[in-house]
């Protein structure tokens, strides 16, 4: 019998794991907030992952379950766990990406690379922060921030005053001086087996990634090394299982330090669908079924990455096809059947090649097609 894997959250990440699903032979049932998500094709339930008796009523029959979010509230998730079902991340690893306060006195205890950071109770901290750091800070609100939501740059507490009223604590870290952003996307299976992919350079536009390079141009041997390090020992010693993506700063002074993390299929790590030997989402299913990994080899010296962002301005992705598909033959394209918006990630597009600035170049410009 096939191997039947829930999936909560019905985004563009539970899309993307239908194809290796299918080729696996592997049987994926996905639990959405909504009609017409994403991954509308392979939607067994709509409900609330708020609501542990909807989430456990579409676990009953699965043989794990795991996430396209990491947004499903502990109290579900330990519900899961104590029904006997297998949960991937578990629960007590999910935590650490939940919640960045808790990620950064984690990480810190271990010992491993951060920006120097403080809990906030109210504005006489803020600014007790801001007198030891130059008077400028990066302000996060613990929980729910992604893609720029929940960050802000402050040179004043009462920027931010609108977080503390809400109430709850802050998160203050140093502005850091970096050289470059670069993400370090590996897997790890609950019995113990790591596979790391490249090192990868990652492009933000307001707050949002916007292309990602791999390998990291000029990051073999010491960068390759170090990152790849932090992340499998952030895996073991969090326990995690499936992907993690680990994102650093590699500073002016050539150190690594550990931004943000997140516990599943992610952004900076799409070009392995198009570029590694395994991608990211079939390593992810292998991962949480305990099955062994696949090699993590690039199939090109170069592979680049391009979200669309916004998408057209009238339409969809697959209305421009004709037009991209004629001009960059050798281009992937990746829509996640969104409808268009501002700012919102619709689609990407993947080139590889053994030249990096031809591949830079065929990649934009098959993304150009879709942002106008």
């Amino acid at each position: 019998m096939s191997p039947i894997v829930g999936v909560i959250g019905g985004g563009q990440l539970a899309r993307m794991m239908i194809p290796p699903a299918l080729a696996l032979g592997v049987e994926i049932r996905i639990f959405a907030e909504g009609e017409g998500e994403s991954a509308t094709v392979a939607v067994t339930q709509v409900g609330d992952y708020h609501n542990s008796a909807e989430v456990l009523r579409f676990a009953k029959d699965v043989d794990v379950i795991t996430f396209d979010h990491e947004h499903v509230p502990q109290p579900v998730l330990r519900e899961l766990v104590a029904a006997g079902v297998r949960v991937h991340p578990t629960p007590d690893a999910l935590l650490f990406a939940q919640d960045k306060l808790l990620m950064r006195a984690r990480l810190t205890e271990l010992g491993l690379p951060v920006p120097d950071w403080a809990e906030l109770s109210d504005a006489t901290d803020l600014v007790s922060f801001l007198d030891a750091h130059g008077g400028r800070a990066v302000v996060k609100t613990p929980r729910g921030g992604y893609d720029g939501k929940g960050v802000r740059m402050v040179d004043a507490a009462d920027q931010v005053d609108d977080w503390f009223a809400a109430g709850g604590t802050l998160l203050a870290e140093e502005l850091v001086e970096f050289r470059r952003e670069l993400a370090q996307v590996i897997a790890r299976r609950p019995s113990g087996q790591v596979e790391v992919w490249p090192v990868v350079e990652t492009v933000q536009r307001g707050g949002v990634c916007a292309e990602v390079i791999a390998p990291a141009p000029h990051s073999r041997g010491r960068v390759a090394s170090v990152a790849a390090k932090i992340a499998i020992a952030i895996a073991e010693r969090l326990d995690v299982t499936g992907v993690l993506a680990v994102e650093l700063f590699e500073t002016t002074d050539e150190r690594l330090l550990v931004n943000e993390l997140a516990m599943r299929p992610h952004n900076t790590g799409h070009w392995s669908i198009d570029g590694a030997t395994t991608s990211q989402f079939e390593q992810h299913l292998r991962a949480v079924l305990d099955l062994p990994l696949g090699a993590t080899s690039t199939l090109a010296e170069w592979s680049v990455m391009v979200n669309v962002l916004g998408g057209p301005a009238s339409g969809s992705m697959p209305d421009r096809y004709s037009a991209a598909l004629a001009d960059q033959p050798t281009a992937k394209f990746h829509s996640y059947g969104k409808q268009s918006r501002p700012g919102r990630k619709v689609g990407h597009v993947t080139a590889i090649g053994d030249e990096l600035d031809d591949v830079v170049f065929r990649a934009r410009a098959a993304a150009a097609f879709f942002e106008k």
